[in-house]
């Protein structure tokens, strides 16, 4: 089950709207099912030990000491509200080693038990490695408190040398950062201390290996470990210019970069982006598909007659002994589930930190708010509630991805009843949090265990209503355009004769370019006489 191929974005809490701090993820994979995790917070007897497993593959890995207590997670964030997520880019075959013990998705889970803040949880994860070995290939992690956003890029040494190299970068906290299945950092700036921590043999050790010749201070970790070549620029870096390219349009000079030239100039680490961004931002451009650039999705032959911002795998094929590419967007069928942690240093840690959770593709997921203080999980995203195998109507991955699978064969159409529900939820929910906040707050000072009560129920009875909407809205989609056809409406009915029956339908049919197509590939054989 193995989420290569997944995106995360990064904001300082200067550069967000209100001072939090947010970090995104999709964890896109074709086979990982979208269910929300959760560990209460334990305490441990001594001598006690964890099994280790891997995330991607369920297989067991070995045993670690435990430690005496354990803190509550919810889904990728935990209750003193540290966030941590990641993308893989393998890296160098060599450098993995399958004696380690502990596997990337491990690290991710394991730190969030223990650690109180971002830096701690770095601590924690290149100390894991270092102990028990590391068991995965080449990952960038967002680490996030809330108070600080850090990127972290770590990969093994190979069998027989138990550990990993690393480097983590705090970003600055007026500039917005992205990671996307491709190391980004270049130069390491050895001596800022403060903001920045690495493994001493970083650079040794790709002297050691042939990786790297020359000086420290033009070390380049990305260049080492993950050189650069045509689909680490066109199928991930592209994903971060979208990003940085919606909030500083100077990026454009980076088009022929990520268009495949891996001599041209890299783009940066982290910007400063000309305007603050919402939670709402960062939302939406987890849903971008490259609207409005020169990779735009819907403006070629492969969006079909319905504008389809999507490509089946796989990414790459052939004609006539030419291979061409499908474009990766950040917003991809495949999703398991995708997270936006929004974490805001002026409330207690039992308020500050929300979770927005959504299942199945981003475009189409909604962003449900779950306090990451909450004490139990919802129905819709619980685990055994269905699986990649067996549906179920009360699962919201399954009610989304009927619903999205729909949508991918009439998505002009579909997008925009889609849309409105999205916006509605979405909206409401925007609205109620600081009513919640207040009310939450209040009783924080009279009964902290109630105050967590109400959290829970908020965030549970929130994302199973959003769950039960969005089948509403499946059922009106199969009635509304079934056959290739789109129902008459009239105030918010399907329009029926004064008869009782359905009126007849609109035929739309397909837009000119699509028409052209069929001509310019059958036109003689078409052509009416």
């Amino acid at each position: 089950m193995e989420a290569m191929a997944c995106t995360g974005l990064l904001v300082g809490k200067k550069a967000s709207v209100d001072g939090s701090v947010m970090i995104s993820y999709s964890a896109d994979s074709h086979t990982l099912y979208g269910e929300l995790y959760r560990w209460p917070a334990a305490t441990w007897p001594k001598g006690a030990m964890l099994d280790v497993t891997e995330w991607d593959t369920g297989k067991p890995l070995g045993k670690i000491p435990q430690v005496e207590q354990t803190y509550s997670v919810v889904g990728n964030m935990n209750e003193y509200q540290v966030a941590i997520t990641e993308s893989t880019w393998g890296g160098r075959a060599e450098l993995e080693d399958s004696t380690g013990i502990v596997d990337y998705g491990s690290l991710i889970y394991i730190a969030l038990q223990r650690s109180k803040t971002a830096r701690e949880a770095i601590h924690v994860m290149t100390g894991l490695v270092k102990e028990h070995g590391y068991h995965s290939s080449g990952e960038t992690f967002s680490i996030a408190d809330k108070n600080e956003a850090w990127l972290m890029e770590l990969t093994g040494k190979g069998a027989g040398n138990k550990g990993a190299v690393w480097v983590a970068i705090r970003i600055p906290d007026d500039c917005i950062a992205a990671h996307a299945n491709q190391a980004r950092i270049q130069q390491i700036p050895f001596k800022d201390k403060e903001n920045c921590m690495y493994s001493p043999d970083v650079v040794s050790f790709a002297r050691e290996k042939g990786y790297f010749s020359g000086k420290d201070e033009d070390f380049s970790f990305a260049k080492a470990y993950n050189p650069y070549d045509f689909g680490g620029l066109r199928g991930c870096e592209a994903r971060v210019w979208s990003f940085f390219r919606k909030y500083d349009k100077s990026m454009d000079a980076y088009t022929d970069f990520i268009k495949g030239d891996p001599a041209k100039e890299p783009m940066p680490l982290y910007i400063k982006p000309d305007k603050k961004l919402s939670v709402w931002d960062v939302q939406h451009a987890m849903r971008d598909h490259y609207e409005g650039t020169v990779l735009d999705m819907t403006q070629d032959a492969g969006s079909g007659p319905y504008k389809v911002p999507y490509r089946w795998r796989p990414m790459n094929f052939t004609v006539d002994g030419e291979t061409y590419v499908n474009e990766r967007a950040i917003a991809t069928q495949q999703t398991g589930f995708v997270i936006v942690p929004q974490m805001r240093n002026w409330l207690p840690d039992e308020i500050g930190g929300i979770l927005w959770f959504g299942v199945d593709d981003a475009d189409m997921a909604v962003f449900t708010p779950l306090y990451s203080s909450m004490l139990d999980s919802p129905e819709c995203y619980r685990a055994g509630n269905g699986d990649m195998l067996t549906f179920s109507w009360t699962s919201a991955f399954w009610i989304h991805n009927w619903v999205a699978n729909m949508a991918y064969h009439k998505y002009s159409f579909m997008i925009q009843d889609i849309r409105k529900v999205q916006q509605e939820l979405e909206n409401a929910y925007r609205n109620a949090i600081p009513s919640i906040d207040k009310a939450a707050t209040e009783l924080l000072a009279k009964d902290p265990v109630e105050a967590r009560k109400f959290l829970t129920w908020f965030s549970i009875t929130t994302a199973d209503d959003a769950t039960s909407r969005w089948k509403k809205l499946g059922e009106y989609l199969l009635v509304k355009y079934i056959d290739g056809n789109v129902k008459k409406e009239e105030d918010g009915q399907f329009k029926r004769s004064p008869y009782g029956m359905a009126v007849s339908p609109d035929f739309p049919g397909y837009d000119e370019i699509y028409y052209r197509n069929i001509v310019k590939s059958a036109g003689e054989r078409l052509k009416v006489k």
